[in-house]
């Protein structure tokens, strides 16, 4: 298999701010899981110490789990700019507080853009502390695969991604599971480059009926999505795939659930996959960048 040629030697990158927004709620409180049952859990928004990348996403008492930390803007243009432009793999700063300095790594979007910390750093970060992201990804391209749109990706983790092109020209794609259509739920109809897809079908301890196999998922697990274009917009195209990473976590409503941030779109006859449990961002991150293994080849 061969190694990816792109044109990341041609993006921009920028240097966007946001902060760590608080949690909200409203007077009502409670909301409905899809078997009747009220409840009132912690959810989006704030500094989340749960689910780091590479651990369930699932299982939690937990309502739209967004892991680490949620970061938007204040003012309405500059929050859609961080939505649009950030992509998963770019580092996060802290730039404010007694967390200054302490880096982190996008994982994927929301209603906020999510970042993954350390531990120890997350017990020093609060809402209303200053960010920055250097945000680079978005207008990347797969010179050898132009079928394919590639969606939120920054070029480094692409670098350390269990992508190649096959021999037969394809697009080699390990994923951790695949997603059917029917999963599909909150998030359809939106741009791609905002928020995720949640994926219903995963609701550990309620009705067996609603279960699609996917309890097992972890947060950043790279997923298949079956006959879904996500190329300009989020919608059902038979003979389509999505390939995504799983940003957020456990939740209780119905239609909602998991949900991967988008990556790659195009049509199935472009890719071969291959499912592994290894396909995960922490396997990625850990892993040493294929160029620099080229260069020190050279």
């Amino acid at each position: 298999m061969m190694s990816l040629r792109t044109n990341a030697d041609r993006l921009v990158t920028q240097i966007l701010t946001g902060e760590v927004w608080p949690p909200q709620a409203d007077r009502h409180g409670y909301r409905v899981d899809p078997d009747g049952h009220p409840f009132l859990l912690p959810g989006m928004g704030g500094v989340t110490m749960a689910a780091h990348i590479g651990e369930a996403a699932t299982g939690y008492a937990s309502d739209h789990l967004e892991p680490g930390l949620s970061i938007r803007h204040r003012e309405e243009g500059a929050n859609f700019a961080l939505q649009f432009l950030t992509c998963v793999g770019n580092t996060v700063t802290v730039r404010s507080g007694p967390a200054a300095g302490a880096r982190g790594v996008v994982l994927g979007q929301h209603a906020y853009v999510l970042a993954d910390f350390a531990d120890e750093d997350l017990r020093e970060i609060t809402t209303g502390d200053a960010v920055s992201v250097e945000a680079v990804g978005q207008g990347l391209a797969l010179l050898d695969h132009p079928e394919i749109r590639v969606k939120n990706l920054a070029p480094s983790l692409l670098d350390r991604l269990p992508f190649r092109t096959a021999d037969d020209g394809t697009l080699h794609v390990e994923v951790a599971a695949r997603v059917p259509a029917a999963a599909a739920g909150a998030g359809g109809g939106m741009l791609s480059e905002f928020a995720n897809t949640d994926l219903m079908g995963a609701y550990p301890g309620l009705s067996e009926d609603l279960s699609l196999g996917l309890e097992s998922l972890r947060i950043g697990d790279i997923v298949l999505l079956e006959d879904q274009d996500h190329s300009y917009g989020r919608g059902y195209r038979p003979g389509w795939v999505t390939i995504g990473v799983i940003s957020t976590g456990e939740c209780r409503l119905f239609g909602h659930g998991p949900g991967p941030s988008t990556l790659l779109s195009g049509p199935a006859s472009a890719f071969s996959i291959e499912v592994r449990d290894s396909a995960n961002l922490a396997a990625a991150l850990a892993a040493p960048s294929r160029s620099t293994q080229e260069d020190t080849r050279a």
